[in-house]
């Protein structure tokens, strides 16, 4: 068993234990892509969106019940702002990399390795927090900002490779 934020007891399996588990393990990845240095946009980057996975972190750590009793805490909670400064990002680094014409395989540099697995483990994340949704309440931010997080991810990995001069591993649909 384990304690929410607002002192319920639930099982270490719960689905919100789980959602949370998974954003967790996604800041930390994020945190191993820096400790193996990523390009200077992205090492400024990444450490705000580990300051809003906090966030993401508490708004999963806490059932909705419990906003109005804690109100007076200002329990951080994600919010339109993070989802749009993530499509903004998107857009941003796109126009950089420029489309996609082919199916990427994961990889490339260090740092953009490490950012596709912090994708696929947003993913899962996503995954956890909708399932989640389905029986409770969530924090209406939630899934958006999971959802544009993977997806800015993706253009950063492309992105980290583009600025360190590493090819993107292209999939070979003939293998």
């Amino acid at each position: 068993m384990t304690s929410l934020g607002g002192g319920q007891r639930v099982r270490k399996d719960s689905l919100r234990v789980t959602a949370y588990g998974w954003v967790d393990e996604l800041n930390a990845e994020l945190g191993v892509a820096l400790a193996h240095g990523l390009s200077m946009r992205l090492a400024k980057i990444v450490p705000e969106l580990q300051n809003e996975l906090f966030r993401v972190g508490t708004d999963l750590a806490f059932v909705e019940d419990d906003r109005e009793k804690y109100k007076k805490h200002n329990l951080p909670q994600i919010e339109a702002r993070h989802v749009r400064r993530l499509e903004e990002l998107i857009d941003e680094v796109n126009e950089i990399v420029g489309p996609l014409e082919n199916f990427i395989l994961p990889g490339g540099s260090i740092g953009a390795a490490h950012l596709h697995l912090a994708r696929t483990i947003c993913r899962h994340a996503e995954r956890a927090a909708t399932a989640l949704a389905a029986e409770e309440k969530i924090g209406e931010y939630v899934l958006p900002y999971l959802n544009r997080l993977s997806d800015a991810l993706f253009v950063m990995a492309r992105y980290e490779n583009h600025v360190q001069h590493v090819a993107e591993p292209l999939w070979d649909s003939h293998a």
